[in-house]
């Protein structure tokens, strides 16, 4: 990319000093370098043959150059040109190789000195070879040479002003120079430099170009105003080619045809590039341009060769005024500083091109127009084709960076996304477990209410009309085990200070009763609260250890201490019965009795519940609970 911006500041350069070089050229061809004779006067006489037409043929004064456009518009074939100089050696300098220069010899030359043929630029006969635009440095031999007077005869064949597209084809022959040929050779390596090797560079540069913008364009179909340009490079490429090839295959009719049509497809590359430039597409352009470049090649073989000159002119005009339209309309249209000032050079180098183009052979002047024709518009193109990559760069570069953007933020939003669908999950679970929890809910205060009301009742009624007292504590027990679950059905939440309290009541009650003294050590304050489910387990748990004091210990004491810590709540339970073996503890462990049931209760709550018994030892429970899990209302 740097590269380019180098390749486009030099061009620019360039185009601004085009205009004073190409004076300074025209200028020293006026006046020819030093040393040198300018030969502008020659008689001229029609004919072929391979000499100067003898008398009686008519001949005719003429000043060069010589355009047959202005001087004879209606000529085709061969005329000679007689010029004459004194060759006047200095006294005392050795003789030196003369040579002979012409700018411009359209279409091809015969150079003969003092009768004798010293050079030839190709064929004389048809396809003629091209040299309108080459050139020429023809060296006169020393022994062809005479002290005194000299004559150069040259055959010139050219094509008349009706059968050429453009009037700098038509035949023409320049102002010569005569001199050292030391001298004019430097000279003429710079003006081949510049009218031949520059276009060569400037239609390799084009092609090259061309090539890799419309393959640019092709790929990446919606900048598909690259494609045209590349094939308007690549037209102008295979254009300019007549500037610099002298023998085609093809003949003069067939050359000029050619180059009208190319031309004309160009101008369909020029008008869609315009057009494409601002994302404008328009159907009548679509389908006229191409109707178009056959209609060119229609009327061509319709009007014939005497006529090509005059439809060139047609098509010429028909051709910028299409560019100017696409141009305005595309200055019309809002776009870029960048697009505008592009579209500005564009239209400029054409305009450039035309007016230098028609002002050959009608001006009096040939050099300084044909220079500007033949390399102002590749100059301005190679130009354009220049900024137009460095701006298809930074554009991808822009592309790259929003894509990198939007690749950041595309992951940003999937992460977002997982977030928020996780968060859905999650909610969708809580609100699953609340549906599902208010469904077990409602169905155990459903069965609480009918165990209340339907087995509470008929074992409320067990209890006060059984005359068995067996019986009627059996209900009783049911009764109270009952109520027991119908709380923890309900689940609604007790106080652990009320939890303690009705522990205390039950346990001291039920070890009276039995005849063993009944220790309670509890604390006055305790805040915390038990869920339903919590309070039901431990209440099972201290139940299943009272039972098996009364029934198995033989014990006359028992404590009971509850206690908060840590986080923990403990209840501690200390016989001083008759104790049991280890192995008996493991045993009955093992067997889900008793022991077993309360060790699962403790787990079911997160908590534990430790069994610490001898042989005459009594026993030691101990239950500890996390008051966060008994708290809770799971």
């Amino acid at each position: 990319m740097a590269l380019a911006r180098w390749l486009v500041r030099r061009l620019a350069a360039l185009g601004w000093l085009w205009l004073p070089l190409a004076g300074a050229a025209a200028h020293a061809l006026d006046e020819g370098p030093e040393g040198t004779l300018v030969l502008r006067s020659a008689v001229a006489a029609v004919g072929e043959g391979t000499q100067f037409p003898a008398v009686p043929t008519p001949v005719q004064a003429v000043t060069l150059p010589d355009e047959w456009a202005a001087s004879r518009p209606g000529f085709q074939g061969t005329v000679w040109y007689r010029l004459v100089w004194d060759d006047e050696p200095r006294a005392g300098a050795a003789k030196e190789l003369q040579a002979l220069y012409i700018a411009r010899a359209c279409s091809n030359f015969e150079v003969h000195l003092n009768g004798q043929l010293v050079a030839s630029g190709g064929r004389m006969r048809e396809p003629v070879s091209h040299q309108c635009n080459r050139p020429h440095l023809v060296n006169l031999p020393a022994a062809l040479l005479v002290t005194g007077r000299n004559e150069i005869d040259i055959k010139l064949v050219g094509h008349r002003l009706a059968e050429v597209g453009s009037a700098h084809r038509a035949g023409a022959l320049s102002t010569l120079l005569v001199g050292p040929q030391s001298v004019l050779a430097p000279y003429h390596a710079r003006q081949t430099a510049l009218a031949v090797g520059f276009a060569q560079g400037a239609s390799a540069t084009l092609l090259l170009m061309g090539g890799f913008m419309f393959v640019l364009g092709y790929v990446n179909r919606r900048e598909s105003q690259l494609a045209y340009f590349g094939a308007l490079s690549v037209g102008l490429a295979v254009f300019d080619a007549r500037l610099w090839l002298r023998d085609l295959p093809l003949s003069h009719r067939l050359s000029e045809f050619g180059l009208l049509v190319l031309l004309s497809f160009i101008t369909w590359a020029a008008v869609q590039f315009l057009l494409r430039s601002r994302g404008m597409r328009l159907r009548q352009a679509d389908a006229g341009l191409p109707i178009q470049c056959g209609l060119v090649a229609l009327t061509l073989l319709a009007a014939g060769p005497e006529r090509l000159h005059t439809l060139a002119l047609f098509w010429y005009a028909v051709f910028a005024a299409e560019i100017v339209a696409a141009a305005v309309l595309l200055l019309r249209h809002p776009g870029s500083a960048d697009t505008r000032w592009t579209t500005m050079l564009l239209l400029a180098g054409a305009v450039l091109a035309v007016l230098a183009d028609t002002t050959v052979g009608f001006a009096g002047t040939h050099d300084v127009p044909a220079l500007l024709a033949s390399t102002g518009l590749p100059l301005v193109v190679v130009f354009v084709g220049l900024r137009l990559v460095m701006q298809h760069g930074r554009a991808r570069r822009e592309a790259e960076a929003s894509r990198a953007q939007l690749e950041q933020s595309k992951l940003q939003l999937e992460q977002r996304v997982r977030e928020a669908t996780l968060e859905i999950e999650r909610n969708m679970r809580q609100l699953a477990d609340h549906k599902i929890e208010q469904v077990a809910e409602r169905e155990r205060k459903r069965i609480a209410a009918d165990l209340h009301d339907d087995l509470g009742a008929k074992l409320l009624t067990i209890v006060h009309t059984s005359e068995s007292d067996r019986i009627s504590t059996l209900a009783r027990e049911a009764l109270e085990e009952m109520r027991l679950s119908v709380r923890g059905l309900t689940g609604r939440p007790v106080r652990l200070a009320d939890a303690m309290g009705d522990w205390r009541a039950e346990t001291v009650s039920r070890l009276a009763q039995a005849g063993i003294e009944g220790e309670w050590q509890s604390p006055d304050e305790a805040p915390q609260m038990l869920s339903s489910r919590a309070y039901v387990q431990c209440t099972r748990i201290l139940r299943e250890a009272t039972s098996n004091i009364i029934k198995h210990s033989g014990a006359s004491h028992c404590s009971v201490s509850c206690a908060t810590a840590d986080g923990d709540f403990q209840l501690i339970i200390q016989d001083n019965g008759n104790g049991i073996a280890q192995q008996d503890v493991d045993s009955r462990l093992d067997k889900g009795h008793g022991l077993a049931s309360m060790k699962n209760r403790a787990k079911q709550l997160q908590g534990q519940c430790l069994v610490e018994s001898g042989p005459g030892y009594g026993t030691v429970i101990r239950l500890t609970l996390p008051l966060d899990r008994a708290t809770s209302p799971s």
